[in-house]
C-alpha cells in the first residue's frame, strides 16, 4: 500500500482533533501544576496518534462492510475507491493496535496502574465506536462520547502522565486491599478547562452527521441529527462554539487560566463568519470544513496563549 493511500485510510488530516487536547493538556499541566515529563509526554503522543489512526481505519472498514449503497462503497469509501484488500486493512489495524497497546503498557509501568484502567476504557470506546453490530458512531451518542473521550480523555491523560503524581489519581495495593486515591478539585479543574475542546470535537462529529444525514439514513446510520432534526442540530453546533468562549472567561475569573487567555475572545469575529457560512447550508463538500476551521482557530489560539502564559508565571 502506498503511503499516500495509507494516510487517506487513516484520514491523517483529522488528527488535529487528537493533537489539540494533547497540547492543551500538556501545557495546562505545565502552567497550573508546574509539571512536565518529556519521556512520558512523547510516549503518550505516539500511542495516541497510532490508536487514533487505528480507530479511523476500523471506521472506514466498518462503513465499507456495512454500506447498503454500492455507489458509496465503490466510489466514496477509501477502501473501495483505492481497491484496498480487506485482509490488508485488517492486518494494518491489528499491527497499529498492538503498537499502541505496547506503548500504553510502558506508560503504565512509568506512572500508575490506574492508567491501565483509563486506557482500557478509552481503547474499548475507541474500538466499539465504529466496530460491532451497533457501533456508537451510528447512534445518537456519537457526539457526546467522541467529545468526552477525545476532548477530556486525551487532555486528562496528557496532564496525568506529565504530572506523574500519585496525589492526582492513583490505585494502590496493600496485601488484599486496594486504595483509590485522588484529588477531586484537581480532576474537576482538568475537566472544566478541557470543556472547550470537548465541545469543539463533538462539533466535528455533529457537523459530519448533519451534512451526511440523508446518506446516513440510506445506510441505516441513525445519528443525533436524525433524532433532533437538522435545524436543532445546527443550533446545537452554534451553542457549543459560544459555550467554549464562556468556559475560557469563567476559567480566567476562577484563576485557573492566566488573564492573557481573554485575548482568545478576539477570535469571535472570524468565528462568527465561519458559523454564518455553516448556518447557510450544511453540505459536506462545502461547509463541513467549518467545524475543522473552528477547532483550528479556537484551539490553536488557546495553545499559543497558554504557551505564552508560561512566561508570566
Amino acid at each position: 500500500m502506498a503511503v499516500k493511500t495509507f494516510l487517506k485510510l487513516v484520514e491523517i488530516q483529522t488528527k488535529l482533533a487528537s493533537l489539540f487536547p494533547f497540547l492543551l493538556g500538556t501545557l495546562f499541566a505545565a502552567y497550573y501544576f508546574n509539571a512536565f515529563d518529556l519521556i512520558n509526554t512523547f510516549l503518550f503522543f505516539a500511542a495516541m496518534i497510532i490508536f487514533d489512526m487505528t480507530t479511523t481505519a476500523i471506521n472506514n472498514l466498518m462503513d465499507y462492510q456495512k454500506a447498503k449503497d454500492q455507489g458509496y462503497k465503490s466510489e466514496v469509501n477509501i477502501i473501495g475507491q483505492e481497491k484496498i484488500p480487506e485482509k490488508l486493512v485488517i492486518r494494518l489495524i491489528i499491527s497499529m493496535l498492538v503498537a499502541a497497546t505496547l506503548l500504553g503498557l510502558i506508560l503504565v509501568v512509568r506512572t500508575n496502574i490506574i492508567l491501565l484502567i483509563i486506557g482500557a476504557i478509552c481503547f474499548f470506546i475507541g474500538i466499539f465506536y465504529t466496530f460491532g453490530p451497533v457501533p456508537i458512531s451510528r447512534m445518537p451518542l456519537g457526539e457526546p462520547i467522541s467529545g468526552l473521550v477525545m476532548g477530556f480523555g486525551i487532555f486528562f491523560i496528557a496532564a496525568f502522565v506529565t504530572i506523574n503524581d500519585p496525589s492526582l489519581l492513583s490505585l494502590l495495593f496493600a496485601g488484599q486491599n486496594f486504595i483509590l486515591k485522588g484529588n477531586i478539585v484537581s480532576i474537576v479543574t482538568l475537566f472544566f478547562v478541557s470543556l472547550p475542546t470537548v465541545f469543539l470535537i463533538a462539533n466535528i462529529m455533529l457537523a459530519n452527521n448533519t451534512c451526511d444525514l440523508e446518506e446516513d439514513i440510506v445506510n441505516h446510520r441513525y445519528t443525533l441529527p436524525f433524532y433532533i432534526g437538522k435545524k436543532q442540530a445546527v443550533q446545537l453546533f452554534n451553542a457549543l462554539v459560544y459555550l467554549s468562549y464562556l468556559v475560557i472567561v469563567l476559567a480566567v475569573l476562577l484563576g485557573l487560566l492566566h488573564p492573557i487567555l481573554l485575548v482568545l475572545l478576539g477570535t469571535i469575529i472570524p468565528m462568527r463568519k465561519n458559523l454564518a457560512a455553516y448556518n447557510d447550508k450544511q453540505v459536506k463538500s462545502e461547509t463541513f470544513v467549518v467545524a475543522i476551521k473552528n477547532i483550528v482557530l479556537f484551539s490553536s489560539s488557546e495553545v499559543i496563549l497558554l504557551a505564552v502564559s508560561l512566561l508570566f508565571k
